[in-house]
């Protein structure tokens, strides 16, 4: 792969991610596929082998794993002033949303909406597309299918975050004694602008500041500092997505009165109608807090661990991925964001989107729209919603 980390390479991806921020509705799921279609089928930055290895990756890692699989596809492209670009343009769409609707907020309700429903079943046909491309890539045998549907089937009669990290974890060790013996073609080295030595103090970085905040917090009784320590916690702390941070933040910032109840639940609706990552949820915490500078405070420090965690494996990961038994495990491994996305699909997805016949019959329609008829699925977004504004 080529290292562009020319300035027109970070302004070109800016201008892709912000794109994406604009119209990735749906959550982590189905940020993923928008991302597959945009990044690997359509410009063929990354191809879909390093794409799936950097989800499965993400989905190890605490924080938004969508945001972080961005991250990580600016970093390759465009270097660390690319990674900040990929985040800068997914994120800041919903961030300005979320922190207009803190700032005009009057008891507003967002819940029951039809064109919000629409957006969800849209989501179905996403998710189903991705689904369906990244099988006939990586589970397109029996034994690649058998791991997928095990994977799948295990993560939703267990539904826990510890548990899917512990599904993809043994579908690697199956891939190691499985594909051991299959022939791998050499892949091209993936060139990371960081070296292994700045990946482990960032790495350190990390860890310390997880344990120094809180005293600093106590030493000093700053508004500043609490609201850094809760958000750089939570982004730091949560597995399992953006829905996930949601109690944490609610036990951090409606106790302590920053916001009431009614607001938090209010934001919370707003979140979920807004395109982009759900951990933007801090703007809007941070903006109904303390104004303009702590909503832009509060947005950099729950994605802060992400940038130190991404900048921090990626080097070592990169290494591991050209040992032959690694490249064995990561055939399991792969298989198996199959299955985690095949799962998802189901639930929360399809159980939250499709409530009747009507809603299957719109979510046909626009998986047909993606798969046949090539539209891009800003434009199936935008008709699903149309459909559920005038229809359901």
């Amino acid at each position: 792969m080529q290292n562009m980390r020319s300035k027109s390479s970070v302004l070109e991806v800016l201008k892709v991610s912000l794109k994406l921020g604009l119209t990735s509705f749906g959550g982590p799921i189905a940020h993923l596929a928008y991302f597959r279609d945009e990044y690997v089928n359509k410009r063929k930055w990354i191809d879909e082998a390093t794409y799936a290895e950097l989800v499965a990756l993400c989905q190890f890692l605490p924080g938004p794993s969508s945001s972080q699989v961005g991250m990580g596809i600016g970093l390759l492209r465009a270097g660390v002033w690319g990674a900040l670009a990929a985040w800068l343009g997914f994120t800041l769409p919903s961030a300005l949303a979320l922190m207009l609707f803190a700032y005009f907020y009057k008891e507003t309700s967002l819940h029951h909406l039809g064109w919000l429903h629409g957006l969800l079943v849209a989501t179905v046909a996403v998710v189903a597309q991705a689904v369906w491309g990244m099988a006939q890539n990586f589970a397109s045998d029996r034994l690649r299918a058998t791991i997928a549907v095990a994977v799948a089937m295990f993560t939703l009669l267990v539904p826990h975050v510890i548990v899917q990290i512990s599904a993809i974890v043994g579908a690697g060790i199956a891939g190691t004694f499985l594909f051991r013996n299959e022939q791998e073609i050499t892949r091209a080295y993936t060139f990371i602008p960081i070296s292994q030595r700045t990946a482990s103090k960032l790495l350190f970085l990390f860890a310390g500041l997880l344990a120094l905040l809180p005293v600093v917090r106590l030493l000093f009784h700053s508004h500043i500092i609490a609201l850094i320590d809760s958000f750089y916690r939570a982004g730091a702390f949560v597995f399992g997505g953006g829905h996930v941070v949601l109690p944490l933040l609610q036990s951090e910032v409606v106790p302590a009165g920053w916001v009431t109840e009614e607001q938090f639940l209010a934001g919370y609706g707003a979140a979920q109608a807004v395109p982009g990552p759900l951990f933007t949820f801090a703007s809007y915490i941070g903006m109904a807090s303390f104004g303009w500078i702590g909503a832009i405070i509060a947005t950099m420090a729950i994605f802060f661990p992400s940038f130190l965690l991404v900048f921090g494996v990626l080097p070592f990961w990169n290494s591991l991925r050209h040992h032959p038994r690694f490249q064995a495990a990561l055939k399991g491994v792969n298989a198996s964001v199959v299955g985690i996305l095949l799962a998802a699909l189901y639930d929360p997805v399809w159980t939250k989107a499709i409530q009747g016949p009507l809603d299957f019959c719109l979510a046909l329609l626009s998986f047909s729209l993606l798969l046949f008829w090539k539209c891009p699925p800003w434009l199936v977004v935008a008709i699903s919603a149309a459909s559920g504004m005038l229809f359901l």
